[in-house]
């Protein structure tokens, strides 16, 4: 199965969100190239919020270009099996976590939010991963710093797209 099939199934067995899944699924029906970078109109992103252990802080990197607390996430690449294999791909390598396990039942959110030219959509598909018990981090080339966080403190250094995903996150916990 390609990745784009797969991104196409699972939005499609997404439940929640109908109106942006579908927005979603129009992009994809219109434009094969719309996971990759290339893709001016837009691409999808996939990204993932690192949940503690004890399941009571998330661990957010500081992005070096945007100067935000987010999630860790970004491009799907030709090597990337499916979504959920891209958010992980990027949830371990900007956090430096091994062993990092997907919560079960598919993407957590999706966020479209805008981005300069030359493209000028991100289609991001949100997952969520848990830490293992002896999780160590690292700042990789793309953070300012990456940093736990409690979830009372989230809505205080990131930005309402993070918070929803927090809830959201909660939600499914």
């Amino acid at each position: 199965m390609s990745l784009h099939d797969d991104a196409v199934l699972v939005l499609k067995e997404y439940e929640g969100q109908p109106e942006l899944r579908q927005t979603y699924l129009d992009h994809l029906a219109a434009r094969p190239d719309g996971l990759w970078k290339s893709c001016e109109q837009g691409h999808l992103t996939a990204s993932a919020l690192v949940i503690d252990p004890g399941r009571e802080r998330v661990l957010l990197t500081l992005h070096r270009k945007l100067r935000m607390w987010l999630q860790m996430g970004g491009h799907c690449e030709p090597g990337d099996a499916s979504l959920a294999a891209a958010a992980l791909r990027e949830a371990t390598e900007e956090s430096g976590v091994e062993g990092l396990r997907l919560l079960p039942g598919g993407p957590v959110r999706l966020d479209r939010h805008p981005i300069p030219a030359p493209c000028h959509w991100h289609f991001d598909v949100q997952y969520a991963v848990l830490a293992p018990p002896d999780a160590a981090h690292a700042v990789s080339d793309e953070s300012l710093d990456v940093r736990w966080f409690p979830y009372a403190e989230v809505p205080g250094v990131a930005d309402e797209s993070v918070v929803r995903l927090l809830e959201a996150t909660r939600a499914r916990l």
